[in-house]
């Protein structure tokens, strides 16, 4: 791995040295555009729509419009925003990781400490272990000033970009009203569902089909050219899922259940009611969406 951006972590008067690295990469095939007709490769130019001249990119600056006016930026002018020059992490806050939004989280950095004595970085990581806090930072990073946490994994620190708050849309839609019910056997059935697929989660059991099925494709294209049927590489499969509305709520809820019991190898239990059932309390009606 390559640094991104070399920096310190300003915790109080504590000064920590890292090194940022990029924690995550793209598993995609990569796939380039061509012309149907020859295979031609696509290429896009930049062309001013002024002098109609293709310009390198050493000689591309940035503008803002409004109300008519444009305001060109020169790459020296938005390097001189303070902000943009600072390459501090800056500590504000600890807080519990369950206030923060999953919505609000953006790309990882694994930090490497940058100095000949690790003890800051190492001590910085284990009081977060130890009070069971992450960090609320602040820092500039490619022309944006953000917001994170620094949080622990393994032995190592991770800086988690996040989204401003004014970043994440507000919605209310319509159909999720309160006048939407949910009956206490349709909670009952969908609990049961999700009791049946419970499980610990473990990353390395899932795994990307539509990249696995890509590069079965391509390998069967370069054995077979143009001859290649796609039904004999992938075999015909029978689609069982709808795109329409669920009309009968139960009835697919029941047969969610009893595909996986089947599935299992579970024997459905004798029908019981909520108040039979030891340990468990009767769902009453509410309104509300499943969930």
């Amino acid at each position: 791995m390559r640094a991104i951006w070399k920096g310190a972590i300003a915790f109080g008067l504590v000064n920590v040295p890292v090194k940022v690295y990029g924690a995550t990469e793209d598993h995609d095939i990569s796939l380039h555009q061509v012309h149907n007709a020859d295979a031609g490769r696509i290429r896009y130019q930049r062309r001013c729509e002024v002098c109609s001249q293709i310009v390198d990119y050493s000689d591309i600056d940035k503008a803002f419009e409004e109300d008519g006016r444009t305001v060109v930026l020169a790459k020296e002018e938005l390097k001189a925003i303070p902000a943009e020059n600072s390459h501090e992490i800056e500590v504000v806050q600890f807080v519990p990781s369950d206030q923060l939004d999953p919505m609000t989280f953006e790309k990882s950095y694994f930090l490497e400490p940058d100095s000949t004595s690790p003890k800051a970085y190492v001590l910085l990581r284990r009081t977060l272990e130890d009070t069971d806090l992450v960090a609320v930072v602040q820092f500039a990073l490619r022309e944006k000033t953000r917001l994170g946490v620094l949080r622990v994994r393994g032995n190592v620190l991770v800086l988690q970009a996040l989204l401003w708050s004014d970043e994440v849309r507000e919605v209310d839609f319509p159909a999720l009203a309160d006048t939407v019910r949910v009956s206490a056997q349709e909670r009952e059935m969908s609990a049961a569902l999700v009791e049946s697929m419970a499980a610990d989660f473990e990353p390395s059991d899932f795994t990307d089909d539509y990249q696995i099925q890509l590069r079965q494709l391509i390998e069967a294209k370069l054995d077979k050219g143009e001859a290649l049927d796609t039904d004999e590489t992938f075999g015909v499969t029978d689609n069982e899922a709808s795109t329409g509305e669920v009309i009968d709520l139960m009835e697919a809820l029941k047969k969610s259940l009893d595909r996986k019991r089947a599935a299992s190898g579970r024997t459905p239990p004798a029908k019981t009611t909520a108040k039979q059932r030891p340990g468990k309390k009767a769902a009453t009606d509410s309104s509300g969406a499943l969930g």
